[in-house]
């Protein structure tokens, strides 16, 4: 067995999704799973740029806001107060996805809300893809509007 990296807690990281349009995809999310899109800092921005360690080339405007061209985040509402930083991380990358993803999301509504959040999903841009059971527990695979898989139960 390797060894446990010491000094790091075991409860703090990060998602990575790739995307074509992370900021459009960050917001995606930040919308069906309730948090919030992190924001930009634009001064920080320019001061890379300036200084040379960024280029305009790295950066665009999204909603009249200066942003990395990389990429978006968002996190959970709570952790700017609890300290904990839950996080997914939306970064382009120049191919297109082409297989199925081996990681996907699970988003807990309740049983009793399924259908309604896969109608409101399927709305904004989320594809339904099939059903599943099993046992007494059921859910809903759908990808986001890249055609990520996640599902709903």
């Amino acid at each position: 067995m390797p060894p446990r990296v010491t000094g790091m807690s075991p409860h703090v990281f990060q998602v990575v999704v790739d995307s074509a349009t992370p900021h459009d995809l960050a917001e995606w999310w930040a919308e069906t799973l309730g948090w919030v899109v992190e924001p930009s800092n634009e001064e920080f921005i320019r001061e890379m740029v300036a200084k040379g360690y960024a280029t305009d080339d790295d950066t665009t405007t999204h909603n009249g806001v200066l942003v990395w061209r990389i990429g978006s985040a968002i996190q959970h509402p709570d952790d700017p107060t609890t300290g904990t930083r839950r996080r997914v991380l939306f970064q382009r990358v120049p191919e297109a996805k082409t297989v199925k993803n081996r990681v996907h999301l699970d988003v807990w509504v309740g049983q009793e809300n399924v259908a309604a959040a896969v109608d409101a999903l399927v709305a904004r841009g989320a594809t339904k893809l099939h059903e599943g059971t099993q046992g007494p527990h059921g859910w809903v695979t759908l990808t986001d509007p890249e055609g990520n898989e996640f599902c709903v139960s």
